[in-house]
């Protein structure tokens, strides 16, 4: 059964989250590490699981938890690729699919971006956030959400054999 693990300390989007799952009927697990208090809504398809606190606890047991009927929700590179490792899907809070093609981009673009925050520290410059959500964001988040569920569902992509036009 398909289950959305989200990584849900800072999750922007829990109430789409839960809407497309009630809609379409598959398990909610909040993995939080309790540092922000979170209040889940009482559905029976949702579930709370609180883990130890540390810099990767909540990470470290949503890949323990994940299969690849799974879909992980996250703002973390390195949980996504984590997760993909195990076969899952990923998908970021503003509706980003992560996939075996274009994390690698985003690990080494994580990288920079935390050197050029360090070094603009260190000159006393500004540092720069994620940008906030938008109204195009959630709606971006919403579709992909619900292609990545069904997706899911349907199993792992198996790759197709195609005969060129004209043979061989």
């Amino acid at each position: 059964m398909t289950r959305i693990l989200v990584d849900a300390d800072a999750c922007p989007v829990r109430e789409e989250i839960i809407r497309v799952a009630a809609r379409l009927r598959c398990e909610v697990v909040l993995v939080s590490n309790g540092s922000r208090p979170i209040r889940p809504p009482e559905e029976g398809f949702v579930r709370q699981v609180i883990v130890a606190e540390g810099a990767d606890a909540a990470d470290d047991w949503i890949v323990e938890q994940a299969s690849p009927a799974d879909v992980i929700t996250t703002a973390d590179i390195p949980l996504a690729a984590r997760a993909l490792e195990k076969g899952a899907r990923a998908l970021s809070f503003k509706g980003h699919d992560w996939t075996a093609q274009n994390i690698g981009s985003a690990l080494a673009g994580r990288e920079i971006a935390r050197h050029m925050r360090e070094t603009e520290l260190t000159r006393g410059g500004p540092t720069h956030g994620p940008s906030a959500m938008a109204m195009a964001d959630r709606s971006r988040f919403l579709d992909a959400l619900d292609r990545a569920v069904h997706a899911a569902r349907r199993g792992p992509e198996k790759p197709v054999f195609r005969v060129p036009p004209g043979g061989f």
